[in-house]
């Protein structure tokens, strides 16, 4: 089965555990996903069965946009209430202080990634080496946010929609915001509302045509040479300009690179469906 469609991971289950319930839900075993969410974290989660497993280095995903809560007063080591180490009263912040403060993180910021994270370290994730207590020092990056906006303010919880780059971390956020407030605070729930275009639809599947952002371009020759997957030329293309392209034929469709003077399959032979 050739598929891809939006899941809702619930809360507190992991999406690798998900997505072994979606593969007994479709009788499917070959199956994968596309941007891990964290086990006390829920909502869209991209998964794949068959060969669209390949395009999900090629789909666009961003912006995610994400509803989240700070629980103030929390420690825990993960930034998420699966580690809570303490919880302590704190002082109220009036509700406009808080909106400028989160109004202030937009654009561009650098950061330090959660250990409890899929970052690797030495071929190591992360979380895998934080959970056994191993030293993990990871380096400082740069996300973006693009949009940030406050929800709601009920102490100690905050609530607050988010839209970062890929490969952005929340819990990060919550990290940087704890430093600006000087307070210990944690997410207590996290929601990712959608990615790019992909937003949960009730696994409805997708053609995946519409999520990838390059442009169209035609084949002039036989098309049974795609098919086949022979050697292309960059004077059979209707665009001949260096570029990563779509093509569509009979009921497949590739994408293409064509660079000075090759033409290179990137994906070939995928079939509509």
């Amino acid at each position: 089965m050739n598929a891809i469609f939006v899941a809702n991971k619930p809360m507190f289950i992991s999406s690798n555990n998900y997505l072994y319930k979606l593969k007994r839900k479709y009788k499917d075993k070959k199956a994968g996903f596309s941007g891990t969410l964290d086990p006390f974290a829920n909502g869209t989660l991209i998964v794949a069965f068959g060969s669209y497993t390949k395009l999900f280095k090629f789909l666009e995903k961003s912006p995610k946009k994400y509803i989240s809560t700070i629980w103030m007063g929390v420690t825990s080591k993960s930034y998420d209430i699966e580690n809570v180490m303490n919880i302590e009263e704190t002082k109220k912040f009036k509700k406009t202080f808080l909106e400028d403060t989160l109004l202030n993180l937009k654009g561009k910021i650098e950061y330090t990634p959660p250990i409890y994270s899929a970052k690797k370290i030495n071929g190591k994730r992360a979380y895998e080496l934080a959970r056994k207590d191993k030293s993990v020092e990871l380096k400082k990056t740069t996300m973006e946010i693009f949009d940030i906006k406050f929800l709601n303010y009920s102490h100690p919880f905050l609530t607050f929609e988010v839209s970062v780059s890929e490969g952005g971390y929340i819990r990060s956020i919550a990290q940087i915001l704890s430093e600006q407030l000087n307070i210990p605070l944690t997410l207590s729930s996290l929601q990712r509302v959608s990615e790019g275009k992909f937003k949960f639809e009730n696994e409805k599947f997708l053609n995946p045509m519409e999520f990838l952002n390059f442009r169209e371009n035609f084949y002039l020759n036989d098309s049974e040479n795609l098919k086949n997957g022979k050697k292309l030329h960059r004077n059979d293309f209707k665009i001949k300009e260096d570029g990563i392209y779509t093509l569509r034929y009979q009921n497949y469709f590739s994408i293409m690179e064509i660079r000075e003077e090759s033409v290179k399959y990137l994906l070939n032979r995928m079939e509509i469906c």
